[in-house]
């Protein structure tokens, strides 16, 4: 068997992530309680599955019809360290600000070379973090935290891997009326919502505000902050709304911190209700958290790789009224539809078409225009419920951005241990104040979680 016989091409969605504006290459920070120790830090990744997943083992290559394939490598672990001795500003940095600006230049200007596995892991050694560079093309997001995971151990148990919780499935058959509605409301939204998509991906776009990108500005430089949010905090949040989860909460804080800087930025500029348009990723296996190693190398269902689709979530523009839980409540209101529809499933699959009946350059095309015309990314991925270790390590944070998009403004959100980082990148043209817009969430986080501890206290003091 000859050699182009043996590689493998590359998924729809794996050469999405390799056309020119879509070229992402995600970064996982890891701090680290105690100083790094190289060979340990080898000797776990020689011994990880990470080495044995073809994908992490395999060179980028291109046949003489311009398609892309992996091919089979050895690997050599030296050639993917990247050690970093000297200092690169403050060590002591209570506010990571020396390693989210290293963070902000690798965004747009380190791609990875192709002489080698599409990853690298830098050490920046007094700063007691690694920064794990792996390209979307090589997996989605569930995916490359399960392979990351799977290097990892329990800090109260060495011989333990991470388990992250999977989402309850409700139980219970429905009355049939209802089960007609809900079928009924499916496909409404579902057409509601895959006109918008296919529209966004054409002429419709949001109004311009003092946060917009466009085309080009996936070349700008970069700013990063980072907010940081208790875990807690949500729950007593969402707690306050019935039926609301943390992603509720998310994108309520989302649309009032949003709020907030718009009236710092331009005040009384913006009109109200005003639309702005998020783009979220939405994992799509069968079984969310983290997957079993074995599943996703073998099984069809679980296959490892990307699978995702997008959904459009729009949050408005309020100014400050008197209760903070309404940005919360109209948050829910608006995911709850998004989850009756089969938008995310929809978006997959025209994805998928039309990079393999209409090429990676049109699709890819389409795919920007759906980035200009709306006005951030988002992404939420959940970590470990307890803090773990890697090489004997204490892991104290995992925080993850990833490369510029033509948005000005992109958050990922990773919970681990109790806590939630979530990575606020910035076109500093655009935005040239990051700390100030990490602040309006923190604050609108804060505000809503004395909104819901004063309803907590009203309801409990009322009489029966």
């Amino acid at each position: 068997m000859d050699k182009v016989e043996r590689d493998e091409p590359l998924t729809p969605a794996g050469r999405l992530f390799l056309r020119p504006e879509m070229n992402q290459i995600i970064n996982c920070a890891i701090g680290l309680k105690g100083p790094i120790d190289v060979d340990a830090i080898k000797s776990v990744i020689s011994n990880s599955l990470m080495i044995k997943h073809p994908r992490f083992s395999s060179l980028l290559v291109t046949d003489s019809h311009g398609r892309e394939h992996w091919r089979k490598t050895e690997i050599q672990i030296d050639r993917h360290l990247i050690i970093l001795n000297d200092p690169l500003g403050q060590v002591n940095d209570e506010d990571n600000e020396t390693i989210n600006d290293y963070l902000a230049d690798l965004s747009v200007s380190s791609p990875l070379s192709t002489d080698k596995p599409l990853w690298e892991l830098h050490l920046l050694m007094p700063h007691r973090c690694a920064v794990l560079r792996l390209h979307h093309a090589l997996g989605d997001g569930i995916s490359l935290m399960s392979m990351f995971l799977s290097c990892c151990r329990m800090a109260d148990d060495p011989d333990r891997m991470p388990t992250i919780g999977a989402k309850s499935e409700s139980s219970g058959a429905s009355r049939g009326g209802v089960r007609v509605w809900r079928i009924l409301a499916a496909v409404w939204f579902t057409v509601v919502y895959v006109v918008e998509f296919i529209l966004r991906s054409m002429w419709v776009r949001d109004k311009r505000t003092a946060v917009s990108g466009g085309a080009g500005v996936e070349l700008w430089p970069r700013k990063l902050a980072t907010a940081r949010f208790l875990l807690e905090d949500m729950k007593t949040i969402k707690r306050a709304v019935a039926g609301a989860t943390i992603n509720d909460v998310l994108f309520g804080v989302i649309s009032s911190g949003l709020s907030r800087y718009l009236d710092i930025r331009s005040p009384k500029a913006t009109k109200e209700g005003l639309q702005m348009t998020g783009v979220a990723m939405v994992n799509l296996r069968p079984q969310p958290g983290l997957q079993d190693m074995s599943k996703l190398m073998t099984s069809d269902s679980m296959r490892w790789g990307n699978k995702f689709g997008m959904m459009l979530l729009p949050v408005y523009y309020h100014s400050r009224g008197s209760d903070p839980l309404q940005y919360l409540k109209r948050a829910k209101t608006m995911i709850d539809r998004k989850k009756q529809s089969l938008e995310a499933h929809f978006s997959y699959k025209i994805g998928y078409f039309a990079m393999t009946f209409l090429g990676a350059k049109l699709a890819g095309m389409l795919n920007y225009r759906i980035v200009c015309n709306t006005t951030f990314t988002i992404s939420n991925v959940i970590g470990p419920g307890e803090e773990v270790t890697i090489a004997g390590n204490l892991v104290t944070y995992i925080r993850v951005n990833s490369t510029a998009l033509a948005h000005a403004i992109t958050m990922h959100m990773v919970s681990y241990a109790g806590r939630a980082d979530m990575q606020i990148q910035v076109a500093k043209d655009v935005i040239p104040d990051p700390q100030v817009l990490s602040k309006c969430f923190k604050d609108a986080l804060f505000e809503m979680k004395e909104a819901a501890e004063a309803a907590s206290e009203t309801k409990r003091d009322s009489p029966k």
